[in-house]
């Protein structure tokens, strides 16, 4: 089964080896049919702790790594090399 891949932003890299990303989605209105964002912060693991404020990464699914961290920080400068 394929894992899940989201982009977002980092707002808070304060916790070791954790970044707290804000992922951004755009969904249609159900009764006035126009576009509204929505977002959801997620807590991703980041081994090295190389995420700043503001950097745009990826996030990937992972098996859990503690009760709130089931997603690991992918940073997008490395995948398109």
């Amino acid at each position: 089964m394929p894992r899940r891949v989201l982009e977002g932003v980092v707002v808070s890299d304060k916790a070791d080896k954790t970044a707290v990303v804000r992922v951004e989605r755009r969904e249609m209105h159900p009764v006035y049919k126009k576009y509204i964002k929505l977002h959801k912060k997620y807590a991703a693991h980041d081994p090295e702790n190389k995420c700043k404020i503001g950097q745009k990464v990826e996030i990937v699914e992972v098996a859990p790594v503690s009760k709130t961290k089931k997603w690991l920080v992918r940073f997008l400068s490395e995948e398109k090399n």
